[in-house]
């Protein structure tokens, strides 16, 4: 899943596709290096961001929307928790619909996803980070709550897909501990979608401070999810992730035929 933020403030990427043409030409790099997926977002969710309106939101993510729709036949998801921004997209030519609260802030966002069928990443939030909680047992609570909302609103189980939230409202130790327990969250019996990119966590580990120097690291980690379990990584860097799956699978082909 590649990540197109349509922002001024995204904390690795803001300001450089806020315009819906830096967007569209980002959307289709993205789809050529080998995107299966493409979401986009209007609204920055890192910590201390400044929220926009449902108006704001859906004028900057709806232009890029329906030219990437006209351009590409690459999956299109819509990053929001906003209802009306949901709609709009979906219109527009969203099929997935990835809500960083995972239906639990604003519970119409699951009357929207049963409404139209379409695909859902539902991932757990926190307002603020515990350190002493058992994170796992959190996360696994967090996102039963919001399979719940999701299938009482009429949504098939077969359009859910399970974001553990990496870097949201997690500490650097808990973070490492939820891509090391991955298979206990498969064994929900959902796909897992995985996002650790450029996360300011990985710069911890690796001491870079700056996102944009965080991909080594970030490659180790998503590897090491998808070895846990995880089905989808959400990454701002595609072609090197494309290769580095590439060599994983070729190696362990080898390993198999040996």
């Amino acid at each position: 899943m590649g990540i197109v933020n349509v922002t001024p403030d995204s904390f690795s990427d803001g300001g450089l596709f806020h315009d819906a043409d830096a967007a569209l030409a980002h959307g289709l790099l993205l789809a050529s290096e080998g995107a299966d997926i493409l979401d986009i977002g209007g609204e920055s969710t890192r910590p201390g961001h400044q929220p926009v309106s449902a108006e704001e939101e859906s004028s900057r993510v709806l232009p890029v929307l329906r030219a990437l729709k006209a351009r590409t036949q690459v999956p299109l998801s819509i990053d929001t928790m906003k209802p009306t921004v949901a709609e709009a997209a979906i219109a527009a030519g969203a099929s997935i619909l990835n809500d960083v609260w995972g239906f639990r802030r604003d519970r119409d966002m699951a009357r929207v996803a049963a409404d139209t069928g379409v695909m859902v990443v539902l991932m757990h939030n926190r307002e603020l980070d515990e350190p002493d909680i058992d994170i796992v047992a959190d996360v696994l609570d967090g996102l039963r709550r919001s399979i719940d909302i999701a299938l009482a609103a009429g949504l098939a189980d077969t359009k859910i897909v399970l974001d553990p939230g990496c870097g949201f409202g997690k500490t650097h130790e808990q973070n490492l501990v939820l891509i090391r327990h991955m298979p206990q969250l498969r064994a929900i019996g959902f796909p897992i979608l995985l996002g650790v990119s450029r996360k300011r966590f990985v710069g911890r580990v690796t001491g870079r401070d700056k996102p944009v120097d965080r991909l080594a690291g970030t490659l180790a980690a998503g590897l090491l999810g998808v070895e846990y379990g995880a089905n989808i990584l959400r990454v701002h860097d595609v072609a090197p992730h494309v290769d580095a799956l590439k060599m994983r699978a070729a190696i362990l082909g080898a390993g198999e035929l040996a």
